[in-house]
């Protein structure tokens, strides 16, 4: 069975290039402050507010430490911190203007928190700041000293906007892509659905309906001359009794056609069985034991399903590397094992609650519809489903089918 689609809206994961930028910025804020501290110690060495700048220089260190445990959305703590932050670096300014540099990674620090306008606003603010204090430390006016901060923050500004648009346009791209693939994938399945149908209808209608329409005249004109002309009437039975064994195997030759497709190339199950895999990131081995015997096309038909579904979880909810399916022919019942070693889940109780929890376990938020066809698959056979699995140590499934003794 195609997996059900789930619309979940999760955020996105950050971007290389941003983590990279962050990682820059961070080392930057860190570099600057802690140059920004030994000029002021080397030059002012013994003034009265030296443990005051000591203290601010500390304190800007430690919340600035305490930004990215916050993450980047504007939440209310976020916009608290970046608030202590700033306001810690204006008062350590004043008492320092040597610090004033440490402002160019708080730049990027208020375009990843706030929207854009007020993050343009505090950088405006951050930058006139700067230029004051870089124009209190000079001896003379330097016309370098009012345009470069401006320069440099307006650059910073405009890298990091257009970086983020590019971002935005990618991740909108990336969204119609993925929604593009699964209408696609959608139609496709339907498509293919209404032409199966279509297929089967026209084989019924050329095949079965027409024999059982021509044993009903048969049988009616049997009926109507079985006693003026008796032979005439059992030529009409034998009649339709050749037809009705001919559309007997037509039915057989149409539930043959619906037999999975793995099958039909007379590898029989085991080989089906070999021939699956998990995708990728899991590799998938095959062990089989006892004597391989003959199986009801319907009994193959129903394991090789729930290997194909017992994989398709593994794939999308376990987290597994491996899985291992094990087919054994212990004579009396055949039995199909999946096992992986992925983070499991915790076994429900018994009954109804067990296939809802048992799927709810596998990560089937919203979907749910594996296991329960699992069962109904092996209780149409007279088997067993069971589900054994264990919070980080994966799941096994097990289905059990009893075979009819040989004659």
């Amino acid at each position: 069975m195609p997996p059900t689609e789930e619309h979940l809206v999760t955020p996105a994961p950050p971007r290389d290039d941003t983590r990279t930028l962050a990682t820059v910025a961070h080392t930057a804020f860190f570099l600057l402050l802690g140059a920004s501290m030994a000029r002021f110690l080397l030059r002012h060495p013994g003034e009265p507010r030296t443990p005051w700048v000591v203290a601010l220089g500390i304190t800007l260190a430690l919340l600035y430490v305490l930004g990215p445990a916050l993450g980047a959305a504007p939440t209310r703590r976020r916009l608290l911190w970046l608030g202590l932050v700033v306001t810690t670096w204006v008062v350590l300014v004043v008492l320092a203007p040597s610090f004033a540099w440490c402002a160019v990674p708080l730049f990027f620090t208020a375009l990843r928190t706030l929207p854009a306008r007020a993050a343009v606003v505090l950088v405006a603010l951050l930058t006139a700041f700067v230029v004051t204090a870089q124009l209190q430390l000079s001896s003379s006016f330097d016309p370098n000293l009012l345009l470069a901060p401006p320069a440099v923050a307006a650059l910073a500004t405009a890298v990091f906007v257009h970086m983020e648009r590019q971002a935005q346009a990618q991740r909108a791209l990336i969204d119609d892509l993925i929604r593009t693939r699964r209408e696609l994938a959608a139609t496709e399945r339907r498509e293919g659905t209404l032409a199966e149908r279509q297929r089967l209808s026209m084989e019924i209608h050329d095949t079965l309906a027409q024999n059982l329409s021509s044993q009903q005249m048969l049988l009616q004109a049997a009926d109507r001359t079985w006693d003026t002309d008796p032979a005439t009437a059992r030529a009409h039975v034998r009649t339709a009794t050749g037809i009705a064994a001919h559309g007997l195997a037509e039915a057989r030759r149409l539930v043959h056609d619906l037999a999975p497709s793995e099958l039909a190339d007379g590898a029989g199950l085991p080989g089906a069985l070999r021939a699956l895999d998990a995708g990728p990131d899991v590799e998938v081995r095959f062990h089989l034991e006892g004597t391989p015997s003959p199986l009801p096309d319907r009994v193959q038909s129903a394991l090789l399903r729930i290997a194909q579904g017992a994989l398709a979880n593994v794939r999308e909810h376990s987290g597994a590397r491996t899985a291992a399916l094990t087919l054994s022919f212990l004579g009396d019942q055949v039995v199909l094992d999946i096992a992986d070693d992925g983070h499991g889940f915790t076994e429900p109780r018994t009954g109804a609650a067990a296939t809802a929890g048992a799927t709810a376990g596998t990560g089937a938020a919203g979907r749910g519809h594996g296991l329960p066809a699992m069962r109904a698959r092996v209780r149409q056979l007279g088997g067993d489903l069971t589900i054994e699995s264990t919070p980080g140590e994966g799941t096994v499934l097990s289905a059990a089918i009893p075979l009819e003794p040989a004659p």
